[in-house]
């Protein structure tokens, strides 16, 4: 487990266009995710200790931003044979087990994850409705224990997003597994 942090990647820039597939074989194309204020998207995965620890908090986090015109749509890119926690039968486990009540897609050439320049899990990004970045970061101050979080970045950003309200230019890197690539 190599502790990777996200990389910076400016504000404004636009989300790339996907289609990928969830476990169950059903194909979604990005422009298809949108909510009317906007999309967050990320990479995750299911045994990384750091997805893991978050994954509540995101699913929390969803139905929240769902209410608030912003659907979510998380992306495995650790379709790798070393990691067989990962693989899409694997995948469909957790979504019943978690509650997973968004798309959670396998992106099997790791494709989209390259576009994106995601580096690790989680890797989290939040666009607008026009499809710009508005906040690439963390979810919050406290991965390892959710007891002891002051600050919801993420949330704060989601909020902001849906009510209009400028979103703090100052983000903190996702950390967590680096992404298991390929080659």
């Amino acid at each position: 487990m190599a502790l990777t942090y996200s990389i910076d990647i400016p504000l404004g820039s636009k989300m790339p266009d996907f289609e990928l597939k969830d476990p169950f074989g059903n194909l979604y194309k990005s422009d298809e995710l949108y909510g009317e204020k906007g999309l967050l998207v990320v990479f995750t995965c299911n045994h990384c200790p750091y997805a893991i620890a978050v994954w509540p908090r995101l699913i929390r986090l969803s139905q929240y931003a769902k209410q608030l015109g912003i659907n979510t749509v998380a992306i495995n890119p650790n379709i790798h044979p070393n990691y067989p926690d990962d693989a899409p039968e694997k995948m469909i486990e957790k979504i019943k087990e978690w509650g997973i009540p968004f798309p959670y897609l396998v992106d099997e050439t790791q494709e989209v994850a390259k576009l994106f320049k995601a580096q690790c899990t989680p890797d989290i990004y939040l666009f607008d409705k026009q499809h710009k970045l508005v906040y690439h970061g963390r979810i919050d101050d406290n991965w390892q224990d959710e007891t002891k979080v002051t600050r919801e970045e993420l949330k704060e950003a989601i909020t902001n997003l849906a009510e209009g309200k400028p979103i703090d230019p100052v983000q903190y890197p996702s950390m967590g597994c680096s992404i298991k690539w390929r080659e």
